[in-house]
């Protein structure tokens, strides 16, 4: 179940062998939020702004590895999930990382979970799996935002 993605097998037990990883991860991508700001623009313009750029990337790099290996260790290859939130949170927040970060994850984690009771409701006594939904619903997303050229969500 793991490679195809789900809920099914995941454990209390999992969930909190894992919550540190993810909750060190999310503190240390606020703090950085701002940099991370500054950063999106353009690196010219970060470096002018006094950001130490290699440092940056080298955390944040950590930081991404830690929380994408957290989240596919628990729940296994939810790829659309990661791409499609942060674009929709976008469009609602703007584009400071202070509030997307965020609300990406309150964001990610209610549409999982709102997905796997959807695959765990659609078809009862059976369960559809939630990377099933999931990629039904961000194939399409992720589609619209390459005909939109990614100018629709930012």
């Amino acid at each position: 179940m793991w490679a195809s993605g789900g809920l099914v097998g995941t454990s209390w037990g999992q969930v909190k062998t894992i919550t540190p990883f993810i909750v060190v991860g999310i503190l240390v991508a606020i703090f950085l939020a701002r940099q991370l700001t500054i950063l999106s623009l353009n690196e010219e313009v970060a470096v002018g702004l006094g950001q130490n750029i290699p440092r940056i990337k080298a955390i944040l790099f950590v930081v991404i590895v830690l929380l994408a290996g957290a989240a596919v260790a628990l729940v296994g290859n939810m790829a659309f999930l990661g791409l499609m939130v942060p674009h929709m949170v976008r469009g609602f927040v703007g584009t400071d990382y202070r509030f997307i970060i965020p609300m990406s994850a309150i964001f990610g984690a209610t549409f999982l979970l709102l997905a796997d009771t959807l695959g765990r409701t659609i078809n009862i006594p059976y369960e559809t799996p939630v990377a099933a939904i999931v990629a039904m619903i961000g194939l399409p997303f992720i589609l619209f935002i390459v005909h939109k050229g990614g100018k629709e969500f930012s």
